[in-house]
């Protein structure tokens, strides 16, 4: 089984309530998108280097994946250069809401998020909703 398989397998396991799932879709990219901002507030060029090694953990499981993730952390950033100095603030609302959201998910799932267990989990959350979007596409990875 290849490595992206086997993560998104074990992933999936604390994620099979279509309630917390249905959370997921909105409170995973809405903590991507604070992690940017936050990063961004803090120095463009670390958002940068932090993206660049996100990209490059994902070209390795996946080049496709990265691909399409480098699509959307660019959707993500366009807005951040529109915020100017209110970026921070909106960074750390977003973020919290986003983890209150995502707590709950996991009491209604039953199970606590998976990235108690390892932390990369932290980065296939985002990787793993665009694995939905390929498969209903049809686009391999």
């Amino acid at each position: 089984m290849r490595k992206i398989d086997a993560l998104f397998e074990r992933y999936g396991e604390s994620h099979r309530n279509s309630t917390n799932k249905a959370i997921h879709w909105i409170c995973v990219p809405l903590i991507t998108w604070s992690v940017l901002a936050g990063l961004w507030a803090w120095s463009p060029v670390a958002a940068c280097v932090g993206i660049g090694l996100a990209l490059a953990f994902y070209a390795w499981l996946s080049p496709s994946l990265a691909l399409g993730m480098l699509v959307v952390v660019a959707l993500m950033v366009y807005p951040l250069t529109l915020l100017g100095v209110h970026v921070l603030v909106a960074a750390v609302v977003v973020f919290v809401l986003a983890w209150i959201g995502q707590f709950i998910g996991h009491v209604i799932e039953g199970k606590k998020p998976s990235f108690f267990e390892d932390v990369k989990f932290l980065l296939i959350g985002p990787l793993w909703l665009l694995g939905f979007v390929y498969r209903r596409l049809g686009v391999a990875y």
